[in-house]
Order: structure tokens, then sequence, then C-alpha cells
């Protein structure tokens, strides 16, 4: 059977990177759900190089979706005495890859975890095989500066966030205007109060682009979102929680609550903005709410939590972060 080596990305983070080959792993027997067998996965060093390493019967559409695996920086076919033959992959890219990396504050979730998270949500859902030819709509329940919405839009995606911080989405709105006029593309976009029964609900950031994709940013509390959405108006919902270290413990804000108050009284509502068949991705740090807590409110709000392989990874000295998929029971 073909061996194929994955060389991965670097990451401008080092902590991640040092976890990025075990991730790759554990992610590429996730896109086995919806690709030929992947077999035998393994980390092996090639020229002093690490690589993940496997076997598979690639064809074109299977390439398709291993492309988009979050930490693919190339691929190559092992022949003959460990020569390393070039496999060509097109990655899902209707926008440049500085849309996402461009952005820098403190606080940006690395971006190969986004699309890491992203990719494990959708795989977890009926739209998995779906992926690379449906133009999807993504959901960021507590999207900060939009790093998940960049990446749904590269994707070719629809993007929704809800953000409690106004600044933030100032932001985003900001730099999003200036990247799409930087690069001359056919947009409209437009900042408007969302008010019901005379009442301000929400501020709401859209932006149309070439008419055919749309970006959606809320300033507005997530626990509101029924509000000003409609229900199932997301076929994946994923989220970033907040870890509860320098953000986590003050009262007064979304971006605030603690992390298991926070799914508590979010993960409802959430669930009722899920399209039938979508899932819902979240990730958070263990060392201030374990998972089996974390799977227990999920449960409680009708949820089936998804076996997944480990992704839990250290971020820092104080945060173990991990994802947790699940789908309406």
């Amino acid at each position: 059977m073909p061996r194929f080596a994955l060389l991965i990305a670097p990451s401008t983070n080092r902590v991640y990177a040092e976890a990025a080959l075990g991730l790759t792993r554990a992610e590429l027997s996730i896109f086995s759900t919806v690709t030929t067998p992947i077999r035998d996965i393994a980390e092996n060093r090639l020229g002093g190089v690490p690589y993940v390493t496997f076997e598979a019967e690639l064809g074109s559409g299977d390439l398709r979706y291993l492309a988009n695996l979050s930490s693919m920086y190339a691929l190559f076919e092992l022949v003959g005495d460990g020569l390393l033959r070039p496999v060509e992959v097109n990655p899902l890219a209707y926008f440049d890859e500085d849309l996402i990396t461009i952005p820098k504050y403190a606080g940006k979730t690395n971006e190969q975890f986004t699309r890491l998270l992203l990719n494990v949500t959708l795989l977890a859902s009926r739209f998995g095989p779906e992926m690379c030819t449906r133009r999807l709509t993504v959901l960021d329940p507590l999207c900060g500066r939009g790093t998940t919405l960049n990446q749904a839009l590269r994707y070719g995606y629809h993007a929704i966030g809800i953000e409690r911080d106004g600044k933030e989405v100032d932001a985003y709105a900001a730099f999003l205007r200036t990247y799409l006029k930087r690069k001359r593309l056919k947009h409209h976009a437009e900042l408007n109060p969302v008010r019901r029964d005379r009442r301000l609900v929400a501020r709401r950031f859209t932006a149309t682009i070439a008419g055919e994709q749309t970006v959606t940013a809320f300033h507005a509390d997530t626990i509101d979102a029924r509000q000003f959405l409609k229900a199932g108006c997301a076929d994946v919902i994923v989220a970033d929680a907040p870890y509860g270290v320098a953000h986590g413990s003050h009262a007064g804000g979304t971006r605030t609550r603690a992390p298991l108050d926070l799914l508590d009284a979010a993960v409802p509502v959430w669930t009722e903005l899920l399209a039938p068949g979508g899932a819902l991705g979240i990730s958070w740090n263990t060392h201030v709410a374990g998972r089996d807590a974390a799977a227990a409110i999920l449960a409680r709000h009708g949820l089936a939590v998804v076996e997944l392989p480990d992704l839990a990874h250290r971020v820092d000295q104080a945060i173990l972060r991990d994802i947790i998929v699940a789908r309406p029971a």
C-alpha cells in the first residue's frame, strides 16, 4: 500500500509547534471518516526532519479533503529507498493566507488551532462529506476579533460571529474593510443597530463579498443570540471558551464568565442555532473546567458528545487546552 509523509507547517508559537505532530496524527484519523481508510499513522524523522507518515490508497477526492489539514505544509509519497515524491495538494483558499495571519494582538487564538477546531467540528457533523463542495455557514458565538470568521471565509463559507466587547467588533470591522479594499475585492460593508420592539439588542457589522459570501459580526451577548439570529442558522458552531486565567474570573461580560457558567447558560441558545445535522465544537482550559464537567453540561442540554482521539495540548503553564464536540442527541 502507498505510504505518505506529511510535513508539518511551521508555527510561530513554539509550544503549539511541539504539540503539532500529535495533533496532526489525531486529525488525520478524524479525516479518515470522510476519506479512504488511513492506516499506520506514525511520527518519523526523514533526513533529520519530523514528519507524520501514514498508509492509504489516496484518490483525487481524498486529497481534496486532506489538503485542508490544519498543519499541512507539504505531502510526499515515499518511493524507492526513502525518496520523497511531491504530491500536489490544493486546499480551500478563497482568500490569501494573510487574511488570517495579518492580525496580531494579545490573546489571539493560534491560526492552526482555529483551523483544527473548525475541521474537527465539520467532520463530526453530517456536512463533513460536503466541506469541500458546499458553501456552509459557520457561527462563532465568542468570536473576539474574528480569527474563526476569517478561516470560514477562506474556506469559502458564510461566517457569523457574536462578541460582547464592542471594541473587538469594531477592530474586526476596520480590519476586514481595509483588507478587502487593499485586495481590491468587490464588497459592500455596513454597521447598523439591531432593534426589537424599539429596543437596541445588538450592533451588526455585515460584509457581502463579490455578491457571494457574507460575514456578519454582532456586538451583543451570546446569551441573547435568539433576539437577532434565526433558529437553525448555522451548520456548525465553534467556540474558544474563556480560559479562566487572565480574563475568565471576573463578572460582567460574556468573555469574562467562568467557562462552566458560560457553557451552562449559552449551550441551550447555541443548540437552537444549529441546523439539523450540525455539530458544536468547543475548546477550553481543562485546568479550570474538567472534561467530565463540560460533557455533563452538554448532555444536560440534549447533546451527545462525539468520541474523538486525544486533542489535549499545553498552551502555557496555566492552560491545558482540549476540544469537545457534540451533536443533538
